[in-house]
């Protein structure tokens, strides 16, 4: 059946699940001496496979083939369940815990769920501090890229988000969605003591200090309570003699 007898020995560890050779530096056990000389390249740093296109050097042939799916834009791996396509059967496997529901990777502090490690390892940031990312400019340091780049345009002066109504430009999309409602008139915020309907959730807040009584903003001149940062604002022109309107 097998044309040599090594041939054989590998074909029964395969069917046997035995593991044979091990790495002398991390331990690690195989079942395919192919599979270890491979692994070895993770200590050494050797990276013989390279992409004609773009010239980065990889340390597997199937790392590289992988990579290759960039430049050519291939997804063979397909969602049977909403068609969606990937380029990686890692990608696939973690995009299915959307359709299943399944949440393997439990946070050690919270014990919030997530269905991809790359979700939890982002979330530790809450509970660790690290704010890995950097801004060029003025050296602020953010826990993530997206954040990262929506803080840039304050520098770039970028308003990508345009209201199709009125045409004004906005920095962040929820900028926009705010705008929106005075378009659309919708409020979606509602008090549960008037029922009276607010387009943005501050103006909500704002307005149970009428219910509560309470008065949040504080003159530090003469300690004159508030309910609302306007009204403080206006009250400050007292003191400083300004005129605001």
């Amino acid at each position: 059946m097998f044309g040599r007898c090594s041939r054989l020995k590998t074909q029964m560890k395969i069917h046997t699940g035995d593991k044979t050779y091990r790495c002398n530096i991390c331990d690690k056990m195989f079942r395919r001496c192919s599979h270890l000389k491979r692994h070895m390249k993770t200590h050494t740093g050797d990276k013989s496979y390279k992409c004609e296109v773009c010239g980065r050097m990889f340390g597997e042939s199937n790392v590289l083939k992988s990579h290759m799916m960039t430049h050519t834009g291939d997804k063979p791996f397909k969602c049977e369940v909403c068609d969606k396509l990937f380029r990686k059967s890692s990608h696939l496997h973690d995009h299915m815990m959307i359709h299943t529901g399944d949440k393997p990777f439990k946070c050690g502090v919270c014990h919030k769920m997530f269905g991809r490690s790359s979700y939890l390892n982002v979330h530790m940031r809450i509970h660790t501090g690290d704010k890995p990312f950097k801004c060029e400019v003025c050296h602020k340091m953010f826990g993530h890229k997206s954040t990262l780049l929506v803080h840039m345009r304050t520098h770039t002066g970028d308003q990508p988000f345009k209201c199709k109504v009125c045409n004004k430009m906005f920095r962040h999309n929820s900028q926009l969605i705010y705008h929106m409602r005075i378009h659309t008139g919708v409020k979606p915020f509602k008090c549960e003591v008037c029922y009276k309907m607010f387009r943005q959730n501050s103006h909500l807040i704002s307005h149970m200090n009428i219910h509560t009584g309470d008065k949040p903003f504080k003159c530090e001149v003469c300690d004159k309570m508030f309910r609302r940062n306007s009204n403080l604002k206006k009250h400050m022109s007292i003191h400083t003699g300004d005129k605001p309107f």
